[in-house]
Formats: structure tokens, C-alpha cells, sequence
């Protein structure tokens, strides 16, 4: 299974960003997909996931009703949708595929990451 995260980049306060998580591979259709983040000298953390079916998703209580995770099964591919951001969204985000959980240890397949910045 390999994963290729994409769509960070540099944007202002407010604005918003979509991510792009594909998946290749050996994917299970049951296998859930995740986001974290890694801040600059901050540990990584987890951010939102949603179900192999994709009738179940969350996100974290730091990105709630600003970011939403979906997938489209036709493209294998996972989105994270970013609206107002602010600079502590500023990190490296990773695309993650296992089981369905908010610890990093629940995901076996892991992607390279796309860095978001958020300035003022």
C-alpha cells in the first residue's frame, strides 16, 4: 500500500486549503484512512479519519466544524478540507492507513507529507 499526500502550500489566515490523500496498492476497502500533523518542534498529532466504507468519520476537537475529512472510492482517493485556517494549523500533514482509531499506532501504511503554512 503507498500513499501520496498533496495540496499544502502557503496561504494566509482564513483562507482554505484542500489535501489530497491517494491511495495505491493492496487497499483493504475496509481500512480506515487518517490525518495527522506534525507542528515544528511539536509532537505529531492526530487530526481527523474516516471509514474504509466512508460512513464514519471524525476529526479532532482542535479542527471541528473547520475541517472535513471525505473520500471518493472511485479516485482511492481521501480529502482534507481546511477552511479558515489560522497559524497553529502550520505543519506537516501525513496521510495514514489502518485501522480505524485516533493513535498514530492503529495506522501500518503511512504517507510521505505535504507541508501547510499559514501566515498572517
Amino acid at each position: 500500500v503507498q500513499l501520496q499526500a498533496s495540496g499544502g502550500g502557503t496561504v494566509q489566515v482564513g483562507a482554505s486549503l484542500r489535501l489530497a490523500c491517494v491511495l495505491s496498492g493492496r487497499v483493504s476497502s475496509w481500512d480506515a484512512t487518517a490525518w495527522f500533523r506534525q507542528a515544528p518542534g511539536k509532537e505529531r498529532e492526530f487530526v481527523a479519519v474516516i471509514s474504509g466504507p466512508g460512513s464514519g468519520a471524525f476529526e479532532s476537537e482542535s479542527v471541528r466544524d473547520r475541517f472535513i475529512v471525505s473520500r471518493d472510492k472511485t479516485k482511492r482517493t481521501v480529502y482534507l478540507q481546511m477552511n479558515n485556517l489560522n497559524a497553529e494549523d502550520t505543519a506537516v500533514y501525513y496521510c495514514a492507513q489502518g485501522r480505524y482509531g485516533t493513535a498514530e499506532s492503529d495506522y501500518t501504511y503511512w504517507g510521505q507529507g505535504t507541508l501547510v503554512t499559514v501566515s498572517s
